[in-house]
């Protein structure tokens, strides 16, 4: 499948109350939103460029993250706040409504601007949300949370990530149970930011958002709850289930595991057009 050429990337910056924001812009056709936390545009662009064929695809950094820069750096980023933000993008395109599909704490944002400003939207696709209080157990999953966060904090940098993914019940490899657990040297200055961001800033609030089951279940906007298929019993695939069973629907299962989207592109993209249009 041929990718649009770089030069079809126009790129951007909107002025918020408390936040420069920047966002990319391919392709020309209905508007599709594709958004993460903490992915930025970056890891949704060889998707976009798929999509770019027949729609309007729109990328953007989450505040705090990357190139969208908030006055303050360190104000948690809530899910709240990044819908609001993903609402004024789509109004200052005014090519909306949109589609807005939203992955892991994108989800979690796609569903905040189907509450907070259904008018924006007209169907949101939230790919393994990664919300705790859907499930039995929040208090505990909050506290394993907390476990996370204190370590990132205490300097244990491979530590956090370990228990991040045994958290998430991603199976760890050998090398990654046994490793000692050293900050790398020599890392991107960004990444390194954009990690301390969604560890100190990002993951506390979009992990602890407790969606309006009865606006998302009975509003106008149309909500797909989406799950991998080779993310049986991990965590985004216990909490996509239980959001689909309160909303009355069931999961639409798309192709590999949690980041597919940026994985294998081009096997994502002919399932998320399926659910783009309405099958």
């Amino acid at each position: 499948m041929n990718h649009p050429p770089a030069e079809t990337v126009t790129t951007g910056t909107l002025r918020v109350a408390d936040a420069t924001l920047h966002y990319e812009i391919r392709g020309e056709g209905p508007l599709v939103a594709l958004v993460g936390a903490p992915m930025d545009a970056a890891s949704f662009a060889p998707l976009a460029d798929l999509l770019a064929t027949d729609h309007t695809v729109l990328t953007t950094d989450p505040r705090g993250l990357n190139r969208s820069v908030q006055d303050d750096p360190e104000r948690d980023s809530t899910p709240q706040l990044r819908a609001d933000d993903l609402a004024l993008l789509i109004e200052h395109l005014d090519r909306g409504p949109a589609t807005v599909f939203g992955s892991s704490g994108g989800a979690v944002t796609a569903l905040a601007l189907a509450v907070a400003h259904p008018g924006r939207a007209h169907t949101v696709i939230a790919h393994e949300p990664p919300l705790n209080h859907v499930l039995d157990d929040p208090a505990a999953r909050d506290a394993a949370v907390e476990d996370i966060i204190a370590t990132y904090a205490s300097g244990d940098v491979g530590g956090a990530w370990v228990k991040f993914l045994v958290n998430a019940n991603i199976p760890l490899s050998p090398d990654e149970e046994h490793e000692e657990h050293e900050e790398p040297t020599g890392q991107d200055p960004q990444r390194v930011a954009d990690e301390r961001f969604w560890f100190l800033h990002e993951m506390r609030e979009t992990t602890r958002w407790r969606p309006d089951v009865a606006a998302l279940r009975d509003g106008p906007v149309r909500v797909v709850v989406g799950v991998g298929q080779d993310s049986a019993g991990q965590f985004c695939d216990l909490t996509s289930a239980a959001l689909a069973t309160a909303l009355g629907t069931e999961p639409t299962v798309f192709p590999g595991g949690h980041i597919a989207f940026a994985d294998d592109p081009e096997g994502f993209a002919p399932r998320l057009r399926e659910v783009l249009n309405g099958s």
